[in-house]
């Protein structure tokens, strides 16, 4: 009725009348080993698929173990159907056995909540979270349902569209923008000398890539892609300039901080972006198109505000267009070219006898990656690494957490999305910190012969937290040493199952990845043994003004501040 093929989950008492029909359904269950694994694997899977991912667990420590994913997915606009299980009726309120108040804990992080009280409710309530995590802006919705609530007898009816609709009067989101609004857009575009277009996920939530790429072209703006809209726009465009923001590109930052406008699309103005918000592109005027109203006027004031769906939004814009004469930025694109010649991305060349380059991997993952390849990311060093140097040309080919940067999300992430598109090669790229949180749920997809390949990029370090150390506390590195054997990585793969390498030589990089891409009947873990001293650049620090962004030292600019 909803079209799930698949749910991840772990089942216990309360939950347990909701798994015995499993047994004879044609749904898929995903065994974890954490529920936290579960909430990420069908972020994953919601991620590469568009469907909303279904994550099934049981009361108390388990409804709380679902809290980090769904939060995750709630701040980048993920959709999820979440369904806990909850004591009875009758021992609601007497801290029974695993209860916990599961809708009140989760109230903040989800997109809606409910706890179903009365049998005859449940169809209603099912079809109200599918449509609401799927549609305006998606997001988690969790279901908390009483064990003698599943156990109850009812006489079952499925809710038709109509009904649903009209059980919540309030939900009606807006789907096409304001004429006069994006009449006042076209002209914006046409004035315009210096604009960017600034794209956000909200651009591949709406399956608006094909929307923004004809934008693009008719105007000849250069786009950017956040972390979260990589892929949104193809990286082999000569329009793209890459991700901007605190480990963003120095094209990227300084194009934004020179505009005149910005065409804001599916995007937050999160403060990874920004920097210092009062110094952010000064002299750019703002169009921002955003199907959550509650974005428009948050961080930065629009001077045209376009409350919409981006796909319908930008198809209207380009409408618009078509009898306006646009300029010629000729002269703006030329001075692009200039800062991408001056400063591309940049690393030392390895030195005989020192640790691999992790960026050295990364191209090398990147270059020996099968067409259509889809990376999951964890959340640090490696993460901008791979936002930086993987080439995205393909939308929804990359899953990573931005808003709340989960460490451990990259493991049951990959695991949810080789589930969702089990035709895609899915390579992980995690940290020997991220992975350390998370690696257990390798056992599932060994027992589920799901055949996800697992970089992991070893400096024996939590790498981001050592960068800002050595850069803002005078190197004073406070509780970030990890060890690089301990534990074993090839010894702990091997015993969940998978195929496991270590790497320590250049020599070896690309020689173990294509072995790696060979094997398609278990997972592979390579254990990557990177250079420690390696940071990310460039670097806005924290609540900075972009124009302070740090390049590599090698690359010695003349000040501090971007080229004018």
């Amino acid at each position: 009725m909803e079209q799930v093929e698949v749910v991840f989950g772990l089942p216990g008492g309360c939950i347990l009348p909701a798994y015995d029909p499993i047994l004879d359904s044609p749904i898929r269950h995903i065994l974890v080993r954490h529920e936290q694994g579960a909430g990420h694997m069908a972020e994953g899977y919601a991620h590469v698929t568009g469907r909303p991912g279904v994550a099934l667990v049981t009361s108390g420590p388990a409804a709380t173990n679902l809290v980090t994913p769904l939060c995750d997915a709630y701040m980048d606009s993920v959709p999820m159907v979440a369904i806990t299980g909850q004591v009875g009726r009758p021992v609601i309120g007497t801290d029974g056995f695993q209860e916990c108040d599961t809708v009140g804990i989760t109230r903040s992080v989800t997109k809606h909540n409910e706890l179903i009280m009365d049998p005859d409710e449940i169809p209603l309530i099912v079809r109200q979270a599918f449509l609401l995590a799927t549609t305006g802006r998606p997001g988690p919705v969790l279901i908390d349902v009483p064990k003698d609530v599943l156990q109850a007898q009812m006489d079952w009816s499925w809710p038709s569209d109509d009904e649903v609709a009209g059980s919540l009067p309030g939900y009606k989101p807006t789907l096409k923008g304001h004429p006069r609004m994006i009449k006042e857009a076209a002209r914006l575009l046409a004035d315009a000398r210096r604009p960017v277009i600034y794209a956000g996920g909200g651009i591949l939530k709406s399956r608006a890539a094909e929307a923004l790429a004809q934008l693009a072209e008719r105007t000849g703006i250069p786009v950017v892609t956040t972390l979260m809209a990589r892929g949104a726009f193809p990286d082999d465009h000569p329009l793209c300039l890459g991700m901007p923001g605190m480990h963003g590109n120095y094209t990227a930052i300084t194009a934004m901080q020179n505009s005149d406008l910005l065409v804001a699309l599916g995007t937050r103005f999160d403060d990874r972006v920004t920097g210092k918000v009062d110094s952010f592109a000064p002299d750019a005027k703002v169009i921002h198109v955003d199907i959550d109203p509650a974005e428009l006027g948050k961080i930065r004031q629009p001077d045209v505000p376009i409350v919409g769906d981006c796909k319908q939004v930008i198809s209207e814009i380009v409408r618009a267009l078509a009898d306006l004469e646009l300029p010629d930025l000729g002269e703006w694109r030329s001075r692009i070219s200039g800062w991408q010649e001056r400063f591309p991305l940049y690393y030392e060349p390895h030195v005989q006898g020192d640790a691999l380059k992790p960026q050295q991997v990364m191209e090398v993952l990147r270059d020996s990656a099968p067409e259509g390849t889809i990376l999951a990311s964890g959340v640090g060093q490696h993460q901008m690494w791979a936002s930086q140097y993987w080439r995205f040309n393909e939308p929804y080919t990359w899953v990573n957490s931005g808003g709340l940067g989960t460490m451990g999300f990259s493991v049951p992430a990959a695991i949810g999305a080789k589930v969702g598109r089990p035709d895609r090669t899915v390579w992980a790229v995690d940290g020997d910190g991220c992975f350390q949180m998370t690696a257990q749920e390798l056992v599932t997809a060994s027992s589920e012969r799901i055949p996800i390949k697992v970089a992991i990029l070893n400096n024996a370090y939590l790498g981001m937290v050592r960068q800002w150390q050595e850069m803002f506390y005078e190197e004073r590195y406070s509780e970030v040493y990890l060890s690089p054997d301990l534990p074993d990585y090839v010894k702990w793969a091997e015993a969940m199952g998978c195929v496991a390498f270590r790497v320590e030589d250049p020599e070896e990089v690309e020689p173990v990845i294509a072995k790696a891409n060979s094997i398609d009947d278990r997972p592979v873990v390579i254990d990557f043994r990177t250079d420690s001293r390696e940071k990310v650049f460039p670097m806005v620090p924290a609540g900075a003004s972009n124009d302070d962004v740090v390049v590599h030292p090698a690359q010695k600019p003349t000040d501090k501040k971007v080229v004018q």
